[in-house]
């Protein structure tokens, strides 16, 4: 089965540098890339795509990329589903709200492609 990676995030740079960082997965490993920039078409191919791993920027137009965690992890019970909150803002609180919404995982903008790539790797066990 082919595994699914959906990135959501409202700034076409930051999409176009995820996909960058994460073509080579797509390449050797078969990973279906996804992408949309706002919360409302996310949850679309969520429950569509059923994506094995969501990167999520926490501010994005129609839906906050919080609002998104929480209706996957708490209202539709997706807890295989690995989320990954993108965000600029990296207070402690912030971190502290994204956990509680379920998130997996909050990592802080700028990021390094490499290490998106490693966690993807990672999470998907394609080492």
């Amino acid at each position: 089965m082919t595994q699914k990676i959906l990135i959501v995030d409202d700034e076409p740079n930051i999409l176009i540098l995820m996909e960058q960082a994460l073509e080579y997965l797509e390449d050797e490993y078969n990973v279906e890339l996804l992408t949309t920039n706002n919360g409302e078409s996310a949850l679309k191919i969520i429950k569509e795509k059923k994506p094995n791993l969501i990167f999520l920027d926490v501010m994005i137009p129609k839906m906050s990329g919080l609002e998104v965690c929480n209706t996957v992890k708490n209202i539709y019970k997706m807890t295989d589903v690995y989320v990954i909150l993108l965000t600029a803002r990296g207070q402690e609180f912030d971190k502290q709200s994204g956990i509680a919404m379920g998130a997996d995982l909050y990592l802080t903008k700028p990021f390094r492609p490499r290490e998106v790539l490693e966690k993807s790797k990672e999470i998907l066990g394609l080492e």
